[in-house]
């Protein structure tokens, strides 16, 4: 394997060094007012002539001068610009170096209070292996970065994570992994503004440059930066559920002609309510009921969180950049309480006993992820960029359970209580390259190499309360230590011709795992070398139809924690255990999709997954405890069919219409026998945006979410309906934005479970802090023309913590 990855690593080198540069030319000019006074940071930018793209940009210094040097012959548009003065734009055929002299602007004879800008409509543009949600200057940008994506065609965001379609997405920023927990990722995007985005991707086929865990992926892409100067924002929102919440903060850039420089920083106070009445059957060996157990769970969580983000460009020349990028999570308080009231009765619900268990944790945690990137711009077109990430995370939880038994007079019978310490310290060190070749006008090869390693250590110590002293409780204290090195590398080809377009990709991984549990004396390898395939190509019919065929292969491996052995005690009766033989899931992805007369699109999709991780909780009759355990399924099998819809009814309404029947059946094999369950679902989304007022400085936005009842990790989910209604407003000259939303207002987002197969049998239903009502405000100060360098990089590794 290391003789492998070498032979790859040079050959690849050699492939990097074999660059020839193109004949370079230059436009140079001077740009003045009417009163032939230089103007100093005026922006010049130069387009392809061909298709608008954006070619390069710059400044005029202090005397109004410019230089764009290192361009190819070619035809170019070229516009000029500066607050206050009409644009310039002229069309050049480029042979050689070119003075254009002195260019003339012309003052605006309305004062910028007097124009009226009306914002654009968002526009829906699809790509083999994605669709793409364009959003620039349009009224969604003026609200956060999770507004946008709740706007967003084919992803949902509820429950507290973000999903496309049935299943979780990965969310990149700029092709860059954001590798957060799911409530962390919608506290950052809740928190950031949407004013710098430029559009939304929804990948359902990522190409080999992305990890082979990736799955589906939501790609926000920020703007190109070309007006200096200054900018911040500062925010503040408000939400009432069954308690306040409260989240604020602040955003700052700063930009010239060297140094895009980002800084946000926010902080939020919440307070969560969660409701659940659970039954449990429990059984005897002719799978009859023995005992059921009812029990009501109030579980409340308080947290106050701190999020830091700096983004730091250098540009040091036109060809390369050097980018520091650092992310930090901040938890100083997290408190979780559960009180848990359990009845036990005979199989003719006569009452016998009763307990309460009290579980108070308290929780501190940081988070701290920094990125190093260098790119190089070849004047053939390609690129190499080589980065390196560092995540260091640093957990620590202790824990009080207190349980009190009494008998069926409601007589105090006896207590017992324990005390636990749980930590975990976790390093991240990664760096890849990427190397990106156009091979022509319709063609290009993209190729890179990733070396990660993961190295967490953790430990939890369970000490019992006996005649109010504390003993250590041996059987439940352990040591952990896991190491992971991942090697990857990757190629992609790509080719477009008449109307055809084509992609091929193909991605390797040799993993190299190992867990050694200190109590048990175990350790645990693995060791396995994988190869993801991936291939899109689509055919366009005709002007109003076009036709879609994707194929991907994909692993998730399981998470850090999943895969430490511990016991963890809920209360006595419910316990978290790891799971060290876990495997990864491999996830083979078939799709066939159909769009005709731009609006509708109709698709098909086959899921086949080997090995599904799934936490399962499963009774034990005989001792009557649940476990919540990590396992893996034999196989899951998904497939379906959607149908989609989207179109403007009228110059202010934006429509969107999506509705899928899918089914899922998942196989697995127990100690007590193999068992299989199968589910038909619909589920179906109505969106609609609508703008008001002349300047469309009024904006609303109504989504409905239908999730039908459907199967998940072998419990079977009650339908239920999300309901959310948005309405933004800008004041102040367009400086200020106050936001207004509802969420879940007809109150049928809560739902049943139900888990029945073999010798397990249970139901529950869920009432989670779904409902609120949320006021917002938002004040942007300095040059709001600016667009910042905001992203967020981490490794995807983080995603495990």
């Amino acid at each position: 394997m290391v003789f492998r990855f070498r032979y790859f690593t040079c050959t690849l080198f050699i492939i990097l060094t074999s660059i020839v540069s193109a004949q370079e030319s230059s436009i140079s000019g001077k740009v003045v007012d009417t009163n032939n006074k230089p103007i100093s940071l005026a922006n010049v930018v130069i387009y392809s002539d061909d298709d608008n793209t954006f070619i390069k940009g710059t400044s005029t210094d202090d005397q109004g001068f410019f230089t764009i040097s290192k361009l190819s012959t070619e035809n170019y548009l070229v516009k000029i610009s500066f607050i206050g003065y009409e644009e310039f734009e002229q069309k050049i055929i480029l042979s050689g170096n070119l003075d254009l002299a002195n260019i003339e602007l012309k003052e605006i004879s309305e004062s910028l209070d007097e124009v009226t800008v009306v914002a654009k409509k968002p526009t829906v543009t699809r790509q083999p292996d994605r669709l793409i949600f364009n959003v620039e200057n349009t009224a969604l940008t003026e609200g956060s970065t999770l507004g946008v994506l709740k706007s967003t065609p084919g992803i949902i965001v509820s429950e507290g994570s973000i999903n496309i379609k049935s299943a979780p997405a990965t969310v990149f920023i700029n092709n860059r992994r954001v590798q957060l927990t799911s409530d962390e990722l919608i506290t950052l995007l809740e928190s950031a503004p949407a004013n710098s985005i430029k559009s939304v991707e929804v990948i359902t086929n990522p190409p080999a440059s992305y990890d082979a865990d990736s799955g589906s992926v939501i790609n926000i892409k920020m703007d190109k930066n070309l007006v200096t100067g200054y900018r911040g924002s500062v925010f503040a929102n408000y939400t009432q559920g069954v308690f306040p919440r409260y989240n604020a903060g602040t955003s700052h850039y700063f930009k010239n002609n060297k140094i895009n420089l980002n800084l946000n920083y926010s902080y939020s106070q919440n307070k969560i309510n969660r409701d659940q009445d659970d039954t449990i059957n429990y059984l005897d060996d002719l799978n009859e009921i023995d005992q059921i157990w009812k029990s009501n769970i109030n579980r409340n969580t308080w947290s106050q969180t701190h999020n830091l983000n700096l983004n730091f460009d250098y540009y040091i020349d036109d060809n390369n950049t050097f980018s520091l990028t650092s992310t930090g999570l901040y938890t100083p308080y997290y408190k979780y309480s559960v009180k848990n009231r359990t009845s036990i009765f005979d199989e003719n619900l006569t009452f016998q006993d009763r307990f309460t268990a009290d579980n108070l944790s308290r929780d501190n945690k940081y988070n701290i992820g920094t990125d190093l990137n260098f790119k190089h711009n070849f004047e053939s077109g390609a690129s190499l960029t080589l980065n390196g990430h560092y995540t260091i995370y640093n957990y620590n939880r202790d824990q009080n359970v207190f349980t009190n038994n009494y008998d069926a007079a409601y007589n105090f019978e006896d207590s017992s209580e324990f005390n636990t310490d749980a930590n975990q310290k976790t390093d991240i060190i990664n760096g890849k390259i990427d190397y990106s070749l156009p091979i022509n006008e319709t063609s290009g090869l993209d190729v890179g190499v990733k070396y990660s390693n993961v190295n967490t250590e953790s430990d939890i110590t369970r000490l019992d309360i006996i005649a109010g002293s504390e003993v250590i409780n041996t059987d439940n204290t352990d040591a952990f230590i896991y190491d992971e090195n991942v090697f990857a590398a990757y190629s992609n080809y790509s080719k477009s011709w008449e109307k055809w377009e084509l992609s091929l990709g193909l991605r390797v991984e040799q993993s190299n795992i190992e867990g050694t549990s200190e109590t048990l004396g175990e350790t645990n390898t693995q060791d396995y070398l994988d190869w993801f395939p991936n291939a899109s190509l689509s055919y366009q019919i005709s002007e109003d139809i076009g036709v879609t065929a994707n194929y991907k292969r994909s692993i998730t491996r399981p998470s850090y924690t999943d895969l430490n052995p511990f016991t963890f005690f809920l209360n006595e009766s419910n316990v978290v255990l790891g799971n060290p033989n876990l495997n990864p899931t491999y996830r083979d992805y078939f799709y066939l999709g159909f769009n005709f007369l731009e609006n509708f699109t109709i698709s098909g999709y086959y899921s086949n997954y080997d090995g599904d991780i799934v936490e399962l909780p499963r009774q034990d009759n005989d001792t009557n405890i649940i476990a919540y355990t990590p396992t893996n399924l034999d196989k899951k099998v998904e497939y379906g069919f959607d149908f989609e819809y989207i179109a403007a009814p009228a110059n202010n309404w934006d429509l969107y219409f999506v509705t899928s029947f899918y089914n899922i059946t998942e196989e697995a094999s127990f100690v007590e026998g193999f068992a299989e369950q199968n589910q038909w679902s619909n589920y179906s989304i109505l969106s609609n945006s609508f703008s008001f007022l002349e300047d469309r400085s009024l904006n609303a936005s109504l989504t409905f979410t239908w999730v039908g009842k459907n199967l998940q990790q072998f419990q079977t989910i009650d339908d239920r309906l999300i309901s959310e209604l948005s309405v933004s407003k800008t004041i102040l000259k367009k400086k200020g934005v106050i936001t207004l939303a509802v969420e879940d207002f007809f109150n049928l987002q809560d739902f049943k479970t139900r888990t029945s197969y073999l010798n397990q049998s249970s139901f529950g239903n869920i009432d989670s802090d779904n409902r609120y009502i949320k006021l917002g405000f938002r004040y942007k100060f300095g040059n709001t023309k600016l667009n910042t360098n905001e992203r967020t990089t981490d490794a995807e590794e983080r995603e495990r913590l």
